[in-house]
């Protein structure tokens, strides 16, 4: 199971305390006291692994280590250990003290998000011409302390999206070595599977139902991770009694939710072709044409129809490579 969104509480490490020593020593009087050590910072960093949220499922309160109290003989307490913490790419960090969110959009990409306290400093540092023997040592400073909110928007470079049950997982499956959940009704697929064509990233993204915008069905939990993807590839299925209208429909859902997403290049496929007789589908191939969308007729069982899709594929890895050139 995929965890897209949870709520966490980071705690950075506080410093640690100066103290006051003196030097029992003949000849050698004087402050002696250590300075404390640096509280553990916290960091984010990227992984592959788009189910590395799921830590957080149980783990909600994250805490790094104190900085160690300063000690005697100009000996400072040491400084604790970082943590780092591993989410996926694509994951959105939004601080929901001080506001503002960064993207982790890399794997490796490694960010600050919470820094730790100063050590105090010890009562070596306190002394003067005027004050030989100090008595006050530095507190250790506090770490930072919020609630953060991690959202992943997955990054894909081609995103299936359509109604439920349209043969998206199929697809997938067929393409790729995912091993996508298939069955004959709606709402199969429950959370995003991800599959690799060659350099491409395929995510078959669950199916969206009238009003997904608002809420409904799986709803923006899912249209979010449309946002990420740079292609849609948009299935209709030939058993659809009214394909144009199902077209509209996903259209809709994802204008309200964010118009930018109807600017992503799409290419149409009417999937579960060979179900239906080719009148059935010629004349829905017309009906798109009259709104100037071409379809392409697709079947998990006609090995043919999915050469044209790896062709396309195959293109598209083109534009890539010649974007990052």
């Amino acid at each position: 199971m995929i965890i897209d969104d949870v709520t966490i509480t980071v705690t950075a490490g506080n410093g640690g305390n100066g103290i006051v020593r003196f030097n029992k020593t003949k000849m050698s009087l004087g402050p002696t006291g250590g300075n404390g050590g640096n509280g553990g910072d916290v960091y984010l960093q990227g992984v592959s692994d788009l189910t590395a949220l799921k830590q957080f499922r149980f783990r909600k309160d994250i805490q790094a280590d104190n900085g160690e109290t300063g000690r005697n003989q100009l000996h400072d307490g040491a400084n604790a250990k970082d943590t780092i913490l591993l989410v996926p790419v694509g994951t959105i960090a939004h601080n929901l003290k001080q506001g503002g969110s960064l993207e982790i959009n890399q794997i490796g990409q490694t960010e600050l998000i919470a820094r730790g306290g100063k050590g105090g400093k010890g009562n070596f540092l306190f002394r003067s011409a005027t004050n030989t023997t100090p008595l006050q040592a530095g507190k250790g400073v506090l770490g930072d302390a919020f609630s953060m909110r991690l959202e992943l928007k997955m990054i894909a470079d081609v995103g299936f999206i359509g109604l439920p049950n349209v043969g998206k997982s199929s697809l997938l499956n067929e393409l790729t070595r995912a091993s996508a959940k298939v069955a004959n009704y709606p709402f199969t697929t429950l959370e995003p599977n991800l599959g690799v064509y060659f350099e491409l990233i395929l995510a078959d993204i669950p199916g969206l139902i009238e009003g997904a915008s608002e809420g409904k069905g799986l709803g923006i939990k899912f249209l979010r991770h449309v946002e990420r993807t740079r292609v849609l590839f948009h299935l209709i299925s030939t058993d659809s009694q009214n394909p144009m209208k199902d077209y509209a429909i996903v259209k809709k859902e994802l204008q309200e939710y964010n118009p930018l997403l109807l600017a992503k290049k799409e290419y149409l496929f009417l999937s579960k072709s060979d179900t239906a007789s080719q009148e059935k589908i010629e004349q829905i191939k017309k009906d798109f044409a009259s709104i100037k969308k071409d379809i392409t007729e697709i079947s998990i069982i006609n090995p043919e129809s999915l050469d044209g899709v790896k062709k396309m594929l195959n293109e598209i890895i083109k534009e890539k490579t010649v974007a990052v050139i």
